[in-house]
């Protein structure tokens, strides 16, 4: 049941990827209104797929990388939406609704199988560590779509291409103060899905750090975004330098959250995350 439900998030993702998409081209309120529509439907169907499976599993579903692509996703257009309340930019949708509808079709094709939970896993700081982490992770993908917004604006003004394009997009100042906003949610959560991650390894392996492969990477993900977050308060750092350690350094989340799983072995093993 919940894999149903699923498939059909990931058709409302679709839909509202293409609105988006078209409210590139046709920027009329309509257009963004339903494709707005399109992605809360899908949301709403993302998170009662996650509520069934969670029912059935009989643990929080987010140990296999089918579930762990799945709660990012979710956790994606989750803050996206929480971001639309405080911004009004729909014109975010049209770079966040295809990052999310690339992971949710390659969740599709994962194995999605239950599998019994491993002892170690069998600890209430399981939701708890996956939460933080996650909702770190999300709001590092914000701030990476703001980011390369930011960069596409700032060429069209420094070739004096003020198109159509250039009037959809929001100013530079918004952007900036978009990616600053993502940031100091996002770093927080992230440090506290460490300290977690921390409490729970002493518990489970008795050490709070061993320099495990993925602890080693969430550490360097974790520096990156201080220094950036450092530079920008201390140092003063706006614009075009924020804007591209932003997209660095959501690209070592993806690296720490997929390729580290993927690439080397260790104690995180048990997960995908």
């Amino acid at each position: 049941m919940d894999v149903i439900l699923f498939k059909i998030t990931v058709l409302f993702y679709f839909l509202g990827t293409i609105g988006y998409l078209a409210y590139v081209m046709v920027p009329k309120k309509p257009v963004s209104r339903l494709s707005y529509l399109l992605l809360l439907s899908g949301f709403l169907l993302h998170t009662a797929s996650f509520v069934v499976r969670y029912i059935m599993a009989g643990y929080t579903p987010i140990t296999s990388l089918y579930e762990s692509l799945f709660f990012f996703s979710w956790t994606i257009i989750g803050l996206f939406f929480l971001i639309l309340l405080r911004y009004q930019l729909p014109i975010l949708g049209s770079f966040v609704s295809p990052l999310v509808l690339i992971m949710v079709i390659i969740t599709l094709v994962l194995p999605k199988d239950i599998a019994p939970l491993p002892p170690i896993l069998r600890s209430f700081w399981l939701p708890i560590h996956a939460l933080f982490s996650f909702l770190g992770y999300g709001a590092f993908a914000l701030a990476f779509a703001a980011g390369v917004m930011y960069l596409i604006q700032e060429y069209q003004i420094k070739r004096k291409k003020m198109g159509s394009f250039y009037r959809r997009l929001p100013s530079l100042e918004v952007l900036d103060n978009l990616n600053y906003r993502c940031l100091t949610l996002a770093f927080p959560m992230l440090t506290v899905g460490i300290i977690t991650g921390s409490i729970w390894a002493e518990y489970a392996w008795g050490s709070y750090w061993s320099w495990d492969p993925k602890e080693t990477w969430s550490l360097i993900t974790w520096l990156l975004y201080a220094a950036l977050i450092h530079q920008r308060l201390v140092v003063g750092w706006r614009g075009k330098r924020a804007a591209i350690m932003a997209i660095i350094g959501f690209l070592s989340v993806l690296f720490s959250f997929l390729g580290v799983n993927l690439l080397l072995s260790g104690l995180h093993s048990y997960v995908a995350w």
